[in-house]
C-alpha cells in the first residue's frame, strides 16, 4: 500500500530531530503535519487531529487557531475541522496550470450551460482521478466536487475511461499504485471492476457510472489524448442527477455532444 503524506512527513520531522537540523522548521512541519491528515478525509474533529498527528493537544489546538487565522483551516459548526479556501486556491492553481486544461475551461463552462450538466476533467494521481478542471450545472448534484478533489477510478466514468485508454504498461502501473493493500478484496475487486470497464468503453466508445460512486449521480466520459505528449493524459465526463435521466436517454444525447467537446479539447 502507497504511503500516505502524514507518513512522510513524520519521517521527516523524525529525522530533522535525530539528525539535529538546525535548518529544520518544525513548527512549519508540524503545521503541515496538520493539513496532511486531511489527504482522505473531509472533517476532522480535534481529538482525531490529535490521534492522526500524535501532537499534543495544545500543539494542535495552536495550530489550528494558526490556520483557521490564515484561512488554511475552517471550523465547522458541529466543531469539526475541514479544509479553508485559501489551501485550494493553492491547490487549484497548480491543477489548473496545466496545458490540455487551461483553455478549456471557457468549452466546459459553455458545454455545461448548453447541456444543463456538469462537466469535468481529471488526471491519474497516485492510483485514484484527481479532478483539474470543473464546472458545474445549474442542476443541483449530490456530490460536488472541487479542482484538487480525488476520486476512485474504479467507481467512476473518469476513471474508467482514463483506464481503458492508456497502454497495458501504464494500466499495470495503476493498479499497483490503487489506494488499496495488495491482495485484498477491495484491490481484487477493483482490478476486476477496471477490467471490464475496459472491455466495455472498447465495445462503446465511452465510460459509464449509474450510481456507482454516488446513487445520485449518472455519468459519462471519454479519454482525452494529449498530442503533444503521445498519449492519453486526461478524461473528460459529463454529469446528471440520476432522477432527472434514464441512462439510456441520457447516454443516447449526451455521448455525440461529449465526444464532439473531446475532439475540440484535444485540438487546443
Amino acid at each position: 500500500m502507497k504511503n500516505t503524506l502524514i507518513s512522510e512527513i513524520k519521517d521527516h520531522l523524525d529525522r530533522a530531530k535525530q539528525q539535529d537540523d538546525k535548518a529544520f522548521i518544525t513548527a512549519l512541519g508540524r503545521g503541515l503535519l496538520l493539513l496532511s491528515a486531511f489527504e482522505y478525509e473531509q472533517e476532522l474533529t480535534h481529538q482525531m487531529l490529535c490521534d492522526k498527528t500524535a501532537l499534543p493537544k495544545a500543539t494542535v489546538s495552536r495550530l489550528l487557531h494558526t490556520l483557521q487565522q490564515l484561512n488554511f483551516i475552517k471550523r465547522n459548526k458541529n466543531d469539526s475541522y475541514k479544509l479553508g479556501k485559501n489551501l485550494f486556491k493553492l491547490s487549484s492553481s497548480v491543477w489548473q496550470g496545466q496545458d490540455i486544461v487551461e483553455e478549456a475551461l471557457p468549452l466546459l463552462r459553455e458545454f455545461a450551460l448548453t447541456h444543463q450538466v456538469s462537466v469535468n476533467i481529471a488526471t491519474e494521481d497516485e492510483g485514484e482521478m484527481r479532478y483539474v478542471a470543473c464546472y458545474r450545472s445549474p442542476a443541483r448534484l449530490a456530490v460536488n466536487l472541487s479542482v484538487g478533489s480525488t476520486v476512485p477510478l474504479e467507481k467512476t466514468a473518469l476513471g474508467k475511461a482514463y483506464y481503458a485508454a492508456i497502454t497495458p504498461s501504464m494500466q499495470q502501473q495503476v493498479i499497483n499504485s490503487l489506494p488499496y493493500p495488495d491482495d485484498s478484496e477491495q484491490k481484487i475487486e477493483a482490478i476486476y471492476k477496471l477490467n471490464q470497464a475496459a472491455d466495455f468503453y472498447h465495445q462503446h466508445s465511452y465510460s459509464l457510472s449509474d450510481g456507482e460512486y454516488s446513487p445520485d449521480i449518472l455519468a459519462v466520459a471519454i479519454p482525452l489524448y494529449d498530442s503533444i505528449k503521445g498519449k492519453y493524459t486526461h478524461s473528460l465526463n459529463a454529469s446528471v442527477p440520476r432522477a432527472l435521466w434514464e441512462a439510456d436517454s441520457y447516454i443516447s444525447y449526451i455521448v455525440p455532444y461529449l465526444q464532439a467537446l473531446a475532439r475540440q479539447i484535444e485540438e487546443l
